[in-house]
């Protein structure tokens, strides 16, 4: 039984766009998201640099901010962010390269997908994933996903990458960010901002995370308490998450986000295509069309 939306959830064509990133040092990460995980660099200032995939696809938006330390992991601010692969035999391609970069690999088989975990030169989180086909994903009556952690079979992920008609060339067409984790105070609050106002439907809780998406998706944004419970915003000038995008299909459906944000008294800011919000610890975002 798939997750249905409501008369206040937000737009099911919802979903993530880029996420913008303060880096400490722009040529080392650039060294790490081209050079090993295979983005293409498309735009480029003197601070910042717009990377994406094969098919010019921006994904991450990297600012130079120089001495940022990693951010304190008490604090709240990103986890993780998930760079969704179009399927398995890429991201067994993708597994490849970051073994032999000797690259510390965590991992998790969802259920609905399989994860890698890393982190880049500034300790952000990334997660590198694929979706199993939406038909194979388990609801409850209480219209919840069925999710777990169990292993991954690398073994097979990687003979799989090694037996692709495609040869590894970067970052396939088709790749996007699939969902954004974030480090979060107070998951009831998190509920209230993200859920009620903003209208993601719930699709997972377990304790100390909630998991909320458009349109049936498993997850299009995790929200934990794991190692910030209480915390406020991260301090400032650390390296980290500065926004990411929400893409919303249509005006009509940002100018429904924007009468809930209204109507609950939370302060955005507006240009008539996009609103920029940020929620109780400042996790920033901007929604637009």
């Amino acid at each position: 039984m798939q997750q249905q939306s409501t008369s206040q959830s937000i737009h099911p064509d919802t979903r993530i766009g880029t996420a913008t990133l303060r880096v400490a040092q722009l040529d080392r990460s650039l060294h790490f998201y081209e050079d090993v995980l295979g983005f293409r660099r498309l735009e480029q200032t003197s601070e910042s640099v717009v990377i994406g995939a094969e098919d010019m696809t921006p994904l991450l938006i990297l600012t130079e901010e120089p001495g940022a330390q990693p951010q304190p992991r008490q604090f709240a601010g990103v986890y993780h962010i998930a760079i969704l692969l179009p399927g398995r035999a890429e991201l067994g391609q993708l597994l490849a390269r970051m073994i032999e970069a000797g690259i510390e690999i965590g991992q998790g088989d969802h259920l609905v997908s399989e994860a890698l975990y890393i982190s880049d030169p500034d300790a952000i989180g990334l997660e590198l994933y694929r979706d199993r086909p939406r038909d194979t994903w388990n609801w409850s009556e209480e219209r919840r996903v069925q999710m777990a952690s169990n292993r991954v079979d690398l073994e097979g992920m990687l003979a799989e990458g090694e037996q692709s008609t495609h040869r590894w060339t970067g970052l396939p067409a088709g790749t996007r960010i699939g969902h954004m984790h974030l480090r979060v105070g107070d998951i009831a609050q998190a509920e209230h901002f993200y859920h009620t106002i903003l209208g993601f439907d719930i699709t997972a809780q377990v304790p100390g995370a909630l998991f909320v998406s458009a349109g049936g998706y498993h997850h299009h944004i995790g929200l934990n308490t794991w190692e910030s419970r209480g915390a406020g915003p991260a301090p400032a000038h650390t390296a980290g998450l500065s926004s990411f995008e929400v893409l919303l299909p249509d005006r009509k459906a940002l100018e429904e986000v924007q009468a809930r944000l209204t109507a609950a008294q939370i302060p955005f800011q507006e240009d008539g295509t996009s609103i920029t919000v940020a929620d109780p610890w400042q996790n920033r975002m901007t929604l637009h069309i």
